[in-house]
This record gives structure tokens, C-alpha cells and sequence, in this order.
């Protein structure tokens, strides 16, 4: 496995397969050697994948920059039903996907990853409100578990505006928080745009989804991906900005469709992004 981390290295989103095959030959094939494992299926978090899962990342030669850990129970993608279904704002599931996210940590630290990922939900912008203070009391919970397993706990981006994700961090209060900003996430909910974002929790960025988007086009449904340029994101400002703030983490592809087209869109956004990237020297 490539231990070595150079600041900005480009990645590729990668899943366990279907067939039990190394998900990260794929990675490796796409001439990058890192990425986010990405998982919603409880079951994996076991010893014998974990063991399969460094085996899988030596023989690739691939490194693990994260773990993105999903979570059971029904999710809705929108805007309207996604509040009452989201990370760990449903009190009804709330206990349980603390479970699920902790023994998502336990794999984390059995694999090597440096940190855990997930979607938090959306998080009230009421500061005083009693669901704010029950989901940082969640949020807390984990974080801390997290801390005592050596790991880091990373927002993604989406759900939350800039402004009060970073309420919740300094609210926590703890020094292992971090986030994972999805370059289009943050538009395709209507929250904001990434270049604007990094001024408001730049600092506590730690890797990207790198994706593209539009916004919503109605008060109901999320706005939709695009392919790399055909979006409203601004990467050539996006990684100008990560520069400023001196940033070293990953830059991860991740493309949410699948087939031919996929592999296409992944290979255009790695060669665009890695010559904004090589033109910062």
C-alpha cells in the first residue's frame, strides 16, 4: 500500500463489489493511488472484510484517505422528506445510526483509515433550538468515540450551510472534527457554492468530493450532477482558494452514475482538475 501522501493528491470514490473483487484494481486503473471507500451496507463492517480490505489495498497499491460510512434505515434525497430522514436528525433512527456510524469507526481503525465520513443531515440553523442541541449531543458522542480510536470525524458537505456547519464544529469543541467538502453538494441543496464556503470553515477542510452541479429549480427537489464543466462550480477558484489556505488533503473524484460514461467523466475530471492542480507550482 502507498503510505506516501503528496498535498492535493487526486482520488477516485471506490465501493466494495458485488463479486467480491478488489475494488481498488478500478482505482489504480484510473492512475491515482488513493481514495474514500464508500459503504451503506452494515454488514461489511466486519473482521474478515477488514482483513480483505488491506489485502485489496496493498496488492493495488492504493491508499485509504477516508472511510465513508453510510448508515441503515430509510434516506430520501430531497428536500422536502430529507430533513425528517437525514443523518441524525430523525429522532426515531437516531440511536441506532449512532450505532451504525461507531461501528463504522471500528472498521476505520481496523483498515487504517485515517478518519470516517458520513452526511450529518440537516442541521437545525436555530442554534437554541432543542433538536440542536440533541443532535450535537449525537454528534459529540461519535466524535468522541472516534477520538479515543485514534480517528478523525469529517462532515461532508450538502444538508448545512457553510455558516452553521461551522457552528457545530465549534460547538463540539473537539479537535478531530474536520470536512469533507463535495464541490457540487453544496449547491445541489441550495446551501451556497464551495468557493464562498471555503471562507467560512475553510480551515477545517480536510478532503474533497470533487463533482459539479446545478442548483435546484424548484423548492421541492435537489438540483442534479453534471459532468466536470458543466455545472456552476468554479474549480479553477475552488483550488486556488484550497492553495491559500494551504491545504494538503485529497482531491476525490466521484462521479454518481454508473457504466461507460462514468469511467469517461472520471478520466475527464482527473486530467482537468490535475492541470488546475499542477498550474498552482
Amino acid at each position: 500500500m502507498t503510505d506516501r501522501k503528496r498535498p492535493m493528491e487526486l482520488g477516485v470514490l471506490s465501493s466494495f463489489t458485488e463479486d467480491g473483487s478488489n475494488p481498488f484494481d478500478v482505482i489504480a486503473r484510473y492512475g491515482v493511488a488513493t481514495t474514500q471507500l464508500n459503504n451503506w451496507d452494515m454488514s461489511k463492517w466486519t473482521r474478515e472484510n477488514a482483513e480483505k480490505v488491506k489485502r485489496d489495498l496493498k496488492s493495488s497499491g492504493v491508499r485509504l484517505a477516508a472511510l465513508w460510512t453510510g448508515y441503515s434505515g430509510t434516506v430520501i434525497w430531497d428536500l422536502i422528506d430529507g430533513p425528517d430522514t437525514m443523518g441524525l436528525i430523525p429522532e426515531y433512527t437516531r440511536k441506532k445510526r449512532i450505532a451504525d456510524l461507531k461501528a463504522g469507526a471500528d472498521f476505520a481503525a481496523m483498515v487504517g483509515a485515517p478518519a470516517i465520513i458520513t452526511h450529518c443531515g440537516f442541521i437545525p440553523e436555530t442554534p437554541k433550538c432543542h433538536l440542536y442541541m440533541e443532535v450535537l449531543d449525537a454528534l459529540g458522542e461519535i466524535a468522541e468515540y472516534c477520538q479515543k480510536l485514534g480517528l478523525e470525524f469529517w462532515f461532508e458537505t450538502g444538508q448545512e450551510t457553510p455558516v452553521t456547519l461551522l457552528r457545530t464544529i465549534e460547538d463540539i469543541g473537539l479537535p478531530n472534527l474536520g470536512i469533507n467538502l463535495d464541490t457540487a453538494n453544496i449547491i445541489l441543496y441550495g446551501k451556497g457554492n464551495p468557493v464562498d464556503a471555503l471562507d467560512v470553515f475553510g480551515k477545517y477542510v480536510r478532503n474533497l468530493h470533487i463533482k459539479d452541479g446545478v442548483y435546484p429549480q424548484n423548492g421541492h427537489k435537489l438540483g442534479h450532477e453534471t459532468p466536470i464543466g458543466q455545472g456552476k462550480v468554479d474549480f479553477e477558484k475552488v483550488i486556488t482558494k484550497l492553495h491559500e489556505l494551504g491545504f494538503t488533503g485529497e482531491l476525490v473524484v466521484e462521479r454518481e452514475i454508473t457504466g461507460e460514461q462514468q469511467a469517461k467523466d472520471i478520466m475527464t475530471a482527473l486530467d482537468y482538475i490535475g492541470k488546475l492542480v499542477d498550474n498552482l507550482k
